[in-house]
């Protein structure tokens, strides 16, 4: 499976803008899977705005993703505010859309509420995992903070994920620690590691870009560059999995804990 990496400059608050840049991209898209960022749809600094750019899985704007995901025939994957079933509760969510008009999400289980991050004063906590599925290949999906959590990680890779799929928000502050922690999810669950992240500025915040891929072995596939537009293609291949784990057999040794 080919999946691209899409990081581009979106607008706060504009989700006509956003999605139209997300359908430049999805037909320029050389992968079966294109992946944004984390709020993709509506820019990550949006704060109290939050709360009236939220859909639900059947809003206006999946509607519009389903239809760019079936005329182009590629899977999409994108960051958004989603609706809850308890009324009021809003979830910094992952969608993925796919040609047949079928919906998956991920609710963030880690908001980030330290520093610069707010997400604790707009965000419900997500419950659990969710592996998603696409052209009968399994990905592990998080959102940004979550990363520092390895047991999410490691649940993935037991639960037969190929990939780990990281969509992000990180400002130029926190690139360090994502460089270190992307190879080291790799290696730690042989497992491929892909990362997309906002890029551009927002409210003075500048964020970094770096899409990045990395290998079942740590070893990094493709670099995007950072804080410009750009997209990178990498292939997913299980025998690469199969054999990072017999020269690591880190999942089998995990234990049933």
């Amino acid at each position: 499976m080919k999946v691209t990496l899409a990081q581009r400059r979106l607008k706060v608050g504009d989700k006509q803008h956003n999605l139209h840049v997300i359908e430049q991209a999805v037909q320029e898209a050389e992968g079966d899977l294109v992946v944004f960022c984390e709020m993709a749809l509506t820019g990550y600094m949006c704060r109290d705005l939050f709360f009236q750019l939220a859909e639900d899985e059947c809003g206006v704007a999946v509607r519009e993703a389903t239809r760019i995901s079936a005329e182009s025939g590629k899977h999409i994957l994108f960051g958004m505010p989603l609706k809850g079933e308890v009324p009021g509760l809003i979830f910094n969510s992952a969608v993925m859309v796919s040609p047949e008009g079928r919906v998956q999400r991920y609710d963030k289980i880690y908001p980030a509420n330290f520093g610069p991050f707010e997400e604790g004063f707009y965000f419900a906590k997500g419950g659990e995992p969710m592996l998603f599925e696409c052209d009968g290949h399994l990905l592990g999906i998080v959102i940004c903070y979550d990363l520092f959590h390895p047991e999410l990680a490691r649940a993935y890779a037991r639960a037969g994920a190929e990939a780990l799929i990281c969509i992000s928000a990180s400002p130029a502050t926190s690139r360090p620690m994502f460089e270190r922690l992307l190879p080291a999810r790799a290696i730690e669950d042989t497992i491929y590691t892909l990362y997309v992240n906002q890029t551009g500025t927002q409210l003075n915040i500048p964020f970094f870009g770096g899409a990045q891929a990395y290998g079942p072995r740590g070893n990094q596939l493709a670099h995007a560059g950072y804080y410009k537009d750009a997209s990178i293609t990498i292939d997913i291949e299980a025998q690469e999995i199969e054999l990072a784990r017999r020269m690591r057999p880190t999942v089998r040794d995990c234990g049933s804990d």
